[in-house]
């Protein structure tokens, strides 16, 4: 039988530990901290997942508010202590949408990280992936190349001779001031074709998470920053949250010496794997421009759920797929 133990994100932290498991950040009592500092977003609560009052899985739930409704969204969650069956997880699946109806009539649905479709539909908005890339970094430097393809070996040891950037730990320097950092992010937009998040989504995410959890490592070229990553960290995994390159460094190698430099690093900090998050395929498509570069840098590939969404509300949600649909009618 399933069951859901209401807990606190702390208890939820507690129960993981006492299994042997580690949760991923966005897991966390830190990373509910650094929502509730988000605007429109809250800590919603937490779920011990049990099967027969024995912990099958973890779950921390945010609230978001947007556009005058509520949703919960929970980030690698469930967390799985053993890869579910496609029966198990629709059973929780179900057990959840149960309990949040219950709870909170203002929820119009869950966006939950799956493995197999279930009860889920496509996400309403973001872009999910099935799919990411993660570094082993153990045995240290000299291993993390070995076990790259050989593209991936070739590029870094050509960008290590060629490549005239510095790559630090500059954790305290932007924790500082973000504005030099922030400059190569507006400038990664207007190549790209999208418009950055604020500043302040930058420094509020440093300041909330802390140097303990969250480092910045960039490269230099004649004491300007041309590139930058901002990287979490929990317990062995750490994860490339976001990245920015200068348009005029694009031609130096800056992005794989940057890289290996930050496996480096991130091995000295104790890390053992490096999540460069996700690729695409038939799933996510509009990801596919990220492979050539993220792939030449570890030969697995590495299956992950995805995000989806399970409506709460189906007469509402079936309003906002349909409101979507003619947006996008009327764009073009």
């Amino acid at each position: 039988m399933i069951t859901l133990k209401n807990v606190n994100v702390n208890e939820l932290e507690s129960a993981a530990q006492s299994c042997d498991f580690i949760l991923p950040i966005e897991q966390t009592a830190v990373w509910a901290s650094y929502q509730a500092t988000i605007e429109g977003r809250k800590p919603w609560g937490c779920f011990i997942i049990q099967q027969d009052e024995k912990p099958l899985a973890f779950i921390s739930l945010i609230d978001f508010e947007t556009h005058g409704y509520h949703y919960v969204r929970s980030m690698h969650g469930p967390a799985w202590l053993e890869h579910p069956t496609q029966e198990l997880e629709t059973q929780v699946l179900q057990a959840l949408a149960t309990q949040l109806k219950q709870a909170d009539k203002n929820l119009v649905f869950m966006r939950v990280d799956t493995w197999y479709d279930n009860l889920a539909v496509p996400v309403l908005s973001t872009v999910p992936y099935n799919q990411t890339v993660i570094i082993s970094l153990e045995g240290g430097y000299e291993e993390i190349l070995k076990r790259m393809k050989t593209r991936g070996r070739r590029d870094v040891r050509k960008a290590m001779r060629e490549c005239p950037a510095t790559c630090m730990d500059e954790t305290e320097r932007a924790y500082n001031d973000f504005s030099e950092y922030y400059e190569v992010m507006v400038d990664t937009g207007k190549r790209d074709g999208f418009v950055p998040a604020p500043l302040s989504d930058y420094t509020d995410m440093l300041g909330a998470l802390g140097k303990d959890h969250c480092r910045v490592f960039a490269a230099r070229v004649d004491e300007r920053v041309v590139g930058w990553s901002i990287i979490t960290m929990h317990g062995p995994v750490a994860v490339r949250y976001y990245a920015a390159m200068r348009s005029d460094a694009m031609h130096m190698f800056v992005t794989d010496r940057l890289l290996y430099a930050e496996c480096c690093m991130l091995y000295d900090l104790g890390v053992t794997h490096y999540d460069l998050m996700g690729i695409g395929n038939d799933f996510a498509p509009s990801l596919k421009g990220l492979n050539v570069f993220k792939t030449k840098f570890s030969t697995e590939i590495i299956p992950v759920a995805a995000g989806r969404d399970i409506p709460l509300r189906p007469v509402y949600y079936k309003a906002l797929t349909t409101a979507k649909k003619l947006r996008k009618v009327l764009k073009h």
